[in-house]
């Protein structure tokens, strides 16, 4: 395909259009006269339902390669970033990720998959040896199961697990003040869905033992119409409810419930409430609606946090997303390391990655932590609250403990058989 060139632009530095949906952007805009840059692929979601995922995670990427490069790239490279849409599917996911490293030449990938194409994009990481930084998927196998590791392989990404233990505990004090037994959920019918699901309703049963599961539904993901799954809960007349639901799937899914005015005749908990992406899309968002923070500029109340969603909202006229932060702190993160390691090489990335911690808006303390063991990140900012209709949409949040979070992570993963 004929890619557009900019005058006074050097080809390799310019927009373009490769293959399927394919975008190469260099920021801030440099002479190939300059040093080599380093390509980064990045497969991620830019068509359908949930191109939000794909569209505010190449955002945030985009704002920290720019002030990268501004401080002279990695280093001494500037990245130059090659960004394909997988349209949702995990054997495109797979197909691209390939073809970023054996065609367009990218030394390191982001990947910007749900979890379903992470999956897949891990394998080919895991084929080709190429240093990959997950930063959507949040199914928790995918780094707690000693089977996917992988030396090359990191995920720079809240985690399932983790947000199960904390909502879990939220929720559960919640279930003992008002008496709510009987719950039903209601999550999308893949690796993330199933397993956050499984491991919530587990923390809500330790610290609420007389809860009871009284109905269980699986929409497909990205299924356009819940009719018969909002019906099927109201059938069963719960007095709580989980979802896992996320981006377009969980927004049109509410805005269907209310139709039936399902969110007065139940508790409701979910988990992916609390961000931007479904806060100001919903037509008429409930009160109430207990949730895990995603992203909002006031958890961690920090300048940090509120000067960095303010920076991206300018640059881009909306709210950054949970998406966002997670990609954003994983440039950080490859910045940090090519620094410490004074090279772009990626094992030598690697090595460094494991066990860095780096300066973070997002961080509980102001820090986060890529742990060393099952290169996962650690130490972000988590917490649960409830939902008003206006800003700032969830005013206060009771923030989890990591050192609850730890203990009771390496319960689980022993009770996997992980360790």
């Amino acid at each position: 395909m004929k890619r557009t060139r900019t005058p006074g632009i050097s080809r390799r530095s310019t927009l373009a259009l490769m293959g399927a949906g394919a975008m190469t952007f260099a920021a801030p805009w440099v002479a190939r006269a300059q040093a080599k840059t380093i390509k980064i692929g990045m497969p991620t979601i830019l068509s359908g339902r949930v191109a939000q995922l794909g569209t505010s995670s190449r955002n945030a990427v985009m704002l920290e390669v720019e002030k990268v490069n501004a401080a002279g790239g990695l280093a001494g490279r500037q990245i130059e970033m090659v960004i394909r849409d997988s349209k949702g599917q995990p054997q495109e996911a797979a197909r691209v990720a390939r073809e970023l490293v054996n065609t367009d030449g990218c030394e390191l990938l982001l990947d910007g998959e749900a979890s379903s194409g992470s999956f897949a994009v891990h394998e080919v990481a895991r084929d080709l040896g190429v240093l990959c930084i997950h930063t959507c998927s949040e199914a928790s196998s995918l780094t707690a199961d000693p089977k996917q590791h992988i030396p090359n392989a990191f995920r720079c990404v809240r985690q399932g697990i983790h947000d199960s233990i904390v909502g879990g505990s939220y929720a559960a004090g919640i279930a003992k003040a008002k008496g709510l037994k009987k719950w039903a959920t209601c999550s999308p019918d893949y690796a993330y869905g199933r397993d956050t699901t499984g491991e919530f309703t587990l923390y809500l049963k330790r610290f609420a033992p007389d809860v009871e599961i009284i109905s269980e539904s699986w929409p497909k993901l990205f299924q356009p119409d819940y009719t018969e799954v909002v019906t099927k809960i109201l059938q069963a007349k719960p007095q709580a409810l989980y979802s896992c639901l996320w981006g377009g799937d969980l927004t049109s899914y509410i805005d269907q419930a209310n139709i039936y005015a399902m969110f007065n005749q139940m508790e409701v908990f979910a988990v992916n409430m609390a961000d931007y992406t479904a806060l100001t899309v919903v037509k008429n968002l409930p009160k109430g609606i207990h949730s895990g923070n995603r992203y909002i500029k006031t958890f961690p109340t920090t300048p940090e946090n509120a000067a960095w969603g303010d920076a991206y909202r300018a640059k881009y006229n909306e709210y950054p997303t949970n998406w966002s932060w997670q990609n954003a702190t994983a440039v950080m993160f490859l910045a940090e390391a090519a620094k410490k390691a004074n090279s772009a090489d990626g094992k030598k990335i690697a090595e460094v990655l494991k066990g860095l911690t780096i300066k973070c808006p997002f961080g509980a303390d102001g820090t986060v932590t890529m742990r060393g063991d099952d290169h996962t990140l650690v130490g972000y900012a988590i917490g649960w609250g409830t939902t008003i209709p206006q800003e700032p949409y969830v005013p206060e949040v009771k923030a989890g403990d990591w050192k609850t979070i730890f203990e009771l992570e390496a319960e689980w993963k022993k009770s996997k058989g992980y360790t």
